[in-house]
């Protein structure tokens, strides 16, 4: 039997930190929305297959592979393992469209995707609430992944709320060729006793409820960028590219490096992205959309 997940990208309207707990794990309230940019997850089990193999067309994750370590994937299934007790037998291939280590938490899609796939796939009968209280093991994006649309996030990333959604507003992301450390980045931002201009997470959450895109859109803002792009100017460089092109507005995503951008039309995104792969050759860029119709998996 084969079944079929998609791994959703994620973009943060609004990131702000709010503290930091004994354990080094920061307290965010954050608002994320899915895009309909993803990973392509297929998941097989037959009587010929044994143990788990996961084939990947990723240099990246191939490499990691062989050199021992586990990707999200893996600590997904393992983290199931553990819940059920049982042993499976599976094939995984993952085809891979987001950006690694880019701010889009394409990594913790993966791992939602494989703990949706693989209870599915094997009739483990755990509830979607089930599922994200599991998943915050794994990484505190993983739970947002599996609810998806458009969320409230806080605590350290695992209290969600979901919103009301906005239109599939078309958006350009564009990953530097460059490497971003989030642990860096967050060091960066604790050892900084400056004082911080906090997003205005509030104000944002009133415009959703109003349906105010605008709104929306002038409110986006990231406490971090600020840090991530002291470290790497070429940010800031994207986001001027982007508004130069008719964007509404471009900010980073996460922890970085990924810059997203706003349009009022998707020939506009589609037009922008075009002009901004010929700009950045080795960067990469997509233009999609925000994704908040939850469409049925197939198999």
């Amino acid at each position: 039997m084969i079944i079929y997940e998609k791994a959703y990208a994620k973009i943060n309207l609004s990131l702000d930190i709010v503290g930091r707990r004994p354990n080094g794990y920061h307290d965010v309230r954050m608002i994320m929305q899915t895009l309909d940019l993803s990973d392509d997850l297929s998941f097989e089990s037959n009587d010929d297959i044994e143990g788990v193999t996961l084939v990947t067309d990723s240099e990246v994750l191939n490499e990691e592979q062989s050199g021992g370590s586990d990707n999200l994937i893996i600590k997904a299934l393992k983290l199931l393992k553990e819940e059920t007790g049982k042993d499976f037998n599976v094939k995984i291939t993952l085809s891979k469209n987001i950006p690694i280590a880019a701010g889009l938490a394409g990594g913790s899609a993966d791992a939602a995707a494989t703990l949706r796939g693989l209870n599915r796939l094997f009739s483990l009968g755990l509830s979607n609430d089930r599922l994200r209280e599991l998943s915050v093991k794994i990484g505190a994006d993983v739970p947002f992944c599996i609810e998806g649309g458009l969320c409230l996030s806080e605590g350290i990333g695992e209290e969600l709320t979901t919103l009301t959604p906005l239109a599939s507003v078309p958006t350009v992301i564009c990953k530097p060729n460059i490497f971003v450390s989030t642990k860096d980045v967050y060091n960066a931002f604790d050892s900084d006793e400056n004082e911080k201009h906090h997003p205005d997470v509030d104000g944002m959450l009133s415009a959703i409820k109003e349906y105010d895109v605008a709104k929306v859109t002038e409110l986006l803002e990231n406490i971090l960028e600020p840090v991530t792009k002291a470290m790497h100017p070429v940010i800031g460089e994207i986001e001027e590219k982007l508004v130069s092109l008719n964007a509404n507005k471009a900010i980073m995503s996460g922890s970085g490096p990924t810059v997203y951008a706003l349009f009022n039309s998707e020939k506009e995104a589609e037009t922008a992205a075009d002009m901004l792969k010929s700009i950045y050759p080795v960067f990469e860029i997509h233009a999609t959309k925000f994704r908040n119709v939850k469409k049925e998996h197939f198999e």
